[in-house]
């Protein structure tokens, strides 16, 4: 199977894309990156682009039309052959004729439990409701923000003590082996939508063992079975 061609969207620092685009290049991510977008010119997702040696695109959306800023980058997205997107902390809201262009083909990644707690401050309404657990949710991309369908949870205990940095720094630790598995699933062909649900189709050959989670994780079904 031939590595899926995928652009990545971002408007902060890319951690998440720096470890991905880290598997790409050793070989462990079934992924072509082909660009990275961002809708701030100084983001730090460009930075990592240019790293890797990846293409990069960005233009700031002030005093355009959504509509029009998203063609823009549609047609850039397009023009790279890429086959999926992955947003990797893209802090805008997609519009319908983008997401449209990609069904089932779009990723994001939310830090916390969906659906509860959607929208900015995911971490900070987490610590305000002084929930037992935290954690982060990949889902398909819809209409909705923070509402398409779930393709795997994983879960953080909240301390008594925790302030917005810690949770956020145990949540991007757990995010940082979520969301390559999330994409290595699409990127093999694995994930099948039924309604809302999200099926994991098995893997050619036996799976390999599991091995152990870090103290403090606990990981949602369907589990991680390569990151």
């Amino acid at each position: 199977m031939k590595p899926l061609r995928v652009a990545f969207m971002g408007s902060g620092a890319g951690s998440n894309l720096r470890v991905m685009l880290e598997h790409a290049r050793a070989g462990r991510l079934a992924i072509t990156p082909v660009l990275v977008l961002s809708d701030k010119p100084q983001a730090g997702v460009l930075e990592q682009a240019r790293r890797y040696g990846v293409r990069e695109w960005s233009k700031t959306p002030l005093a355009r039309r959504r509509e029009d800023f998203e063609a823009e980058m549609l047609e850039a997205v397009s023009k790279a052959g890429a086959e999926a997107v992955i947003l990797a902390g893209y802090m805008r809201i997609l519009g319908p004729d983008f997401i449209r262009a990609f069904p089932e083909r779009i990723l994001n990644i939310h830090p916390a439990l969906l659906p509860s707690f959607p929208g900015i401050s995911g971490v900070r309404d987490a610590l305000t409701h002084q929930t037992r657990l935290s954690g982060c949710t990949v889902h398909f991309v819809d209409e909705q923000p923070d509402h398409g369908p779930i393709v795997i949870q994983g879960a953080v205990p909240l301390g008594a003590d925790d302030t917005a940095e810690d949770l956020t720094a145990r949540i991007r630790a757990l995010e940082h082996r979520l969301y390559p598995q999330a994409v290595q699933w699409l990127a093999r062909g694995r994930l099948r939508l039924e309604g809302r649900k999200v099926v994991l189709l098995p893997r050619e050959g036996p799976l390999p063992g599991a091995g152990a989670d870090p103290p403090g994780l606990w990981l949602v079904s369907p589990g991680l079975e390569d990151f």
